[in-house]
């Protein structure tokens, strides 16, 4: 069998082929998944044979990667907030960008004077794999956190993850329609943070999006159903006024070109709005302060 450095070359070739975006990473990930070794042991047993079946396991990996399906999919996994995190296509891939949700979030807390410790009341809307509220989960001891999403099969993996970090108990799962569960009289007015990386694709920019989100990623979870793309925002401002406290604060994740249309549909209820950028500069997140 051809050594390891010939196996990951061969495998980035083929992926270089068929033009998959990334094709060095997915080929060093796939690999690593099949031998169950990091990256560095990749770049230094790079005349180690690989065996027979790992091989072939490899080579149909990278047969699978070829027609677009993600490699987390493949893998089932990807890293968050340094958490490891399992991924199916019942929910979205977390993304590096939304991290910047979770830092801002953390900031927030921070200028309100809350300790970290602090119980802080928080509900993710459309947690998918709940990576957002286990991330915050793992910084805020004791807050009290709510993940709900539309699709129980997202809620599913969402509470295997909680598993999976080591903090099973940590994040109350519910299945409902944005905030629809908890608008009820026990649940007004306490929360402290609405957070939201919601669906915002809208029709007429599907054709721009990745053939790996559009074939294969839940379409409930990235849009591409939407007329506009900032439908959910216009639903889930005036359901966040209803649970936070005043004070409280709503904050989304925002597509790259949304800034001004999120903003308009914040009213006079809203003040101290904020808009911070990813690391490429773009708008990607929405703070607002409940007056």
């Amino acid at each position: 069998m051809p050594p390891l450095r010939a196996t990951l070359r061969q495998g980035l070739q083929t992926l270089l082929a068929h033009q998959v975006p990334s094709a060095q990473l997915a080929a060093e990930l796939l690999l690593m998944h099949v031998l169950g070794r990091d990256r560095t042991y990749l770049h230094t047993h790079t005349e180690e044979e690989v065996p027979p079946e790992s091989f072939q396991c490899f080579s149909q990996l990278i047969a699978e990667r070829t027609t677009g399906k993600p490699t987390q999919y493949i893998t089932g996994h990807q890293e968050f907030w340094g958490l490891d995190f399992e991924v199916t296509p019942d929910v979205l891939i977390p993304r590096p960008e939304t991290e910047h949700l979770v830092e801002c979030v953390l900031e927030l807390a921070r200028r309100q004077g809350y300790a970290k410790d602090a119980r802080l009341r928080i509900v993710d809307v459309g947690t998918g794999s709940a990576c957002i509220a286990l991330a915050l989960a793992s910084e805020l001891p004791r807050a009290i956190l709510f993940g709900v999403d539309i699709s129980r099969a997202a809620l599913v993996v969402a509470s295997r993850n909680a598993v999976r970090v080591g903090m099973p108990e940590r994040v109350k799962f519910l299945e409902s329609d944005l905030l629809k569960r908890l608008r009820e009289p026990g649940f007004a007015g306490t929360f402290d943070f609405v957070l939201s990386n919601p669906p915002y694709v809208g029709k007429h920019e599907v054709d721009k999006v990745q053939r790996e989100v559009r074939d294969f990623e839940p379409r409930v979870a990235w849009g591409g159903d939407l007329e506009h793309g900032e439908e959910v925002y216009a639903r889930l401002f005036p359901q966040a006024l209803q649970v936070l406290k005043p004070g409280g604060h709503v904050v989304v994740e925002i597509g790259y070109n949304m800034r001004e249309r999120v903003l308009a549909l914040l009213g006079e209820e809203w003040d101290e709005i904020q808009v911070a950028p990813d690391l490429a500069g773009i708008p990607r997140v929405v703070s607002a302060k409940k007056t």
